[in-house]
């Protein structure tokens, strides 16, 4: 007799992401290319089969990704048949709505925050599925299942619903709509360990692979025109891989040997440092990712 598979934290996030097809009339799904929004389509093929995903994929494109997650994203879509809307920050720069940052720290990263808000504003977007977890960072700690934001995008971490047992109040007024984060409770290990179990493709660039870099502030960093680098830091070409994926002028890559789900997974399970500890839009002060957040970052 065979046994049946049960993952407390898939039934979990399966049944957010039917109460946010149930009570909002258009949601979209925040997809990075990284492996938390690719989880989540796992998670929304299986909640929604055998019917398509009912609501489009949304990747705000700094102009600075990492090419294999691009490539990824685009193969992803095809595959599934999915509905994608692309929306450029580069775009918000030339309508002047923001300001390119210049320097050793400058990145896009930040200025996502407008072309999001005007995404939504352009769509109408009234619950938008985000892969955040509350190991990730302090200030993603405080965040609800469904998170509230006001007509200008912003988050009141005051000013949210107590969310008891698993009923979840997607009541909004207008104007307002809401962040929605299926896989709130998983840890980075649990991902890794769901994308093992399942089998689910991810970008290369998770896995150890020879990559020209060069070292600043006890971090590496990717070689490429998109990233400030000194005349003085030195390119070598070194053995690599990334914990977390977002725009390449922000995200660092850690010494690996691990090119394998599984010796990726052992390698999480033995870590003691932060996944996102190489994120260095994280480092610019001790509330970074709080002070985003509250004026609509992811």
């Amino acid at each position: 007799m065979s046994l049946i598979y049960f993952n407390p934290k898939e039934a979990e996030s399966i049944h957010i992401l039917r109460e946010v097809a149930a009570q909002f009339e258009r949601p979209v799904l925040l997809f990075s290319g990284g492996k938390d929004s690719i989880t989540l389509v796992r998670l929304a093929q299986k909640a929604f089969y055998p019917a398509r995903i009912p609501f489009p994929l949304l990747h705000i494109d700094t102009g600075h990704n990492f090419p294999e997650t691009i490539q990824f994203r685009d193969e992803l879509v095809k595959e599934l048949g999915l509905e994608l809307i692309v929306r450029n920050v580069q775009d918000s720069i030339d309508q002047g709505k923001v300001r390119e940052e210049k320097g050793r720290y400058a990145s896009r990263n930040t200025l996502q925050t407008t072309t999001l808000l005007d995404a939504i504003e352009e769509f109408k977007f009234d619950a938008c599925i985000g892969g955040a977890r509350r190991d990730e960072e302090k200030a993603r700690a405080k965040e609800r299942v469904f998170s509230v934001r006001d007509d200008f995008g912003q988050w009141d971490e005051k000013n949210q619903r107590p969310e008891l047992f698993d009923m979840l109040n997607g009541r909004i007024e207008q104007g307002q709509h809401v962040r929605v984060f299926p896989i709130s409770n998983w840890t980075e290990l649990d991902v890794w360990e769901y994308i093992k179990t399942e089998n689910i493709k991810i970008p290369s660039i998770y896995f150890a692979h020879k990559r020209e870099v060069f070292f600043r502030d006890g971090l590496i960093w990717t070689a490429n025109e998109h990233v400030y680098r000194e005349p003085h830091e030195e390119v070598i070409e070194k053995m690599v891989r990334f914990r977390t994926v977002g725009d390449m002028t922000c995200t660092a890559a850690v010494l690996s040997e691990a090119d394998t789900l599984d010796t990726v997974v052992e390698e999480i399970r033995l870590s003691t440092l932060s996944e996102r500890g190489a994120r260095i839009d994280d480092k610019r002060s001790e509330a970074a990712m709080e002070k985003r957040k509250k004026v609509g970052y992811f």
